[in-house]
């Protein structure tokens, strides 16, 4: 696996489960580029399916079914790794949503950058990338 690696936020998780753009990018890009989460954001995939499949009336056992091999090319990152970057991650992020600390956090402690569709993350120094943009990093090893 290369050592270039990509924090994907919940947002993205639920829309791969969800439709086929997402769940298409992931499988043609998994393994050029780690694909990372952090264990919270996978949790909080699944509960916000829950919500999801309950509002639209989906099939639970289909969709979950599809996060589950959608989380087989997305390796969770385990609390340990990016807890010492709580601190720094909240100072930045605080004022618009301290809950996605844990994303942020991840991107800091591996030097990485964020697949995401929440505006939160931008300008507080870490790069972010939206799934209409995100072809760009996969195409260019320097992104």
């Amino acid at each position: 696996m290369s050592t270039r690696s990509l924090v994907l936020d919940a947002n993205i998780l639920i829309r791969g489960a969800l439709g086929r753009v997402v769940r298409q990018i992931i499988a043609d890009n998994a393994d050029r580029v780690a694909l990372v989460a952090p264990e919270s954001a996978c949790d909080e995939a699944y509960e916000n399916l829950d919500y999801l499949i309950n509002d639209r009336g989906l099939d639970r056992g289909i969709v979950t079914g599809v996060l589950d091999e959608l989380l087989l090319a997305v390796r969770p990152v385990p609390e340990e790794v990016y807890a010492p970057w709580r601190s720094h991650a909240l100072a930045r992020i605080e004022s618009r949503d301290a809950d996605d600390w844990p994303i942020l956090a991840t991107a800091l402690a591996i030097d990485a950058p964020i697949w995401t569709e929440d505006r939160d993350f931008f300008g507080y120094g870490v790069a972010t990338w939206t799934t209409d943009r995100v072809g760009l990093f996969f195409a260019y090893p320097g992104s």
